[in-house]
């Protein structure tokens, strides 16, 4: 018999979502399943659809919480979980009906520690999915730990999500996500990875990443600033343990802090006395030789770099004139995704 997985789904407030997620999992053609549906104080009918659930397939269990937040309910769910491996799965999320089997198989074939399933961003009436690395039909990569935390770092082939990624239990099983924060994954991911022999990356997009009708500037909120935060922490542990990525990772930080610099600007309500930029733009004139210098031979950030430094509207100004630019195709497009119409609406 094949091992047993366990599925870690945290619930709240998804009430509009749940069902298809649900049916996903229980649709697997791998059936050797322990599912485990954490209702994280949800609000609305998620508790009584999940316990409706659990009465109908034995494999299912249900924990009720109260509301701790997304890295807490993971954890909690880990506490129950008894299967070889585990998948988490986003409660708005869904799954290929085979996507379970196609990773299980991965893992047995190359004994990975981690297999990472491609994934499709889930818009209303379409799909996309990134084709800038690897083609679907593209076999899958093999990487071993250093290969693995330069890609991590990068975020690019290897992202730092939990989810659609198939786990040995044993690899994670100790190591609980950061709780009371957003992007809870970058203070995590690393920590799993560091640990990781063997990492598979499989180019069949077979899990569904929702992408909510909702503008990251209008729903900006100083929790965003976790990010950074998290990045500063993984950060500490590159310099420790992968000193040959620290430019690497300087570059990844200084990305997310002219980021969230300029979603503060333009949020200016939210920060009171601009306290959060100003925190910014210190860490940034801190730290602004070894920016440099990790930088260099990146044209992109070292040109945003330079005009942060004269002063951080004058970046601003840089970027919104090419912004326009690309819109009256002065300037090329960046790359782009690969996009499948959508028949229905998800």
């Amino acid at each position: 018999m094949f091992p047993k997985v366990s599925v870690v789904v945290p619930i709240y407030k998804v009430e509009k979502y749940i069902h298809r997620c649900i049916a996903s999992i229980l649709e697997q053609t791998y059936t050797n399943l322990d599912i485990i549906l954490v209702n994280d104080g949800s609000p609305d009918n998620c508790g009584k659809i999940i316990d409706e659930y659990a009465r109908n397939d034995k494999r299912i269990q249900v924990v009720h919480k109260e509301n701790g937040g997304l890295s807490d309910a993971r954890n909690k769910g880990m506490e129950y979980a008894t299967g070889d491996y585990t998948l988490f799965v986003d409660s708005d999320d869904w799954l290929e009906r085979n996507m379970v089997e196609v990773l299980a198989k991965i893992s047995l074939e190359h004994q990975a520690d981690v297999v990472q399933s491609a994934f499709y961003y889930a818009y209303n009436d379409h799909l996309l999915y990134d084709n800038r690395y690897f083609s679907q039909n593209d076999p899958h990569v093999l990487l071993n730990k250093k290969e693995l935390m330069y890609e991590l770092v990068h975020n690019e082939k290897v992202k730092n999500f939990a989810w659609g990624k198939l786990f040995k239990t044993n690899l994670i099983k100790d190591l609980p996500f950061k709780k009371g924060v957003l992007f809870e994954d970058v203070f995590w991911a690393h920590l799993v990875m560091h640990r990781v022999n063997t990492y598979v990356i499989s180019h069949r997009p077979m899990y569904y990443y929702l992408q909510r009708d909702e503008s990251i500037v209008a729903n900006y909120s100083l929790r965003n600033l976790d990010i950074i935060e998290g990045l500063k922490e993984r950060h500490k542990f590159i310099e420790q343990y992968y000193d040959n990525l620290i430019d690497e990772s300087f570059t990844v930080i200084l990305t997310n802090c002219l980021i969230n610099y300029n979603l503060l600007m333009m949020n200016r309500g939210i920060d009171e006395n601009g306290i959060c930029r100003k925190r910014i733009r210190s860490y940034i004139k801190m730290h602004y030789k070894e920016f440099l210098a990790a930088v260099k031979g990146n044209k992109e950030m070292k040109t945003q770099l330079l005009l942060f430094h004269i002063h951080p509207l004058v970046n601003l100004s840089f970027l919104a004139v090419r912004k326009i630019s690309r819109k009256l195709k002065v300037l090329p497009q960046p790359d782009g995704f690969e996009r499948k119409n959508l028949s229905f609406k998800v």
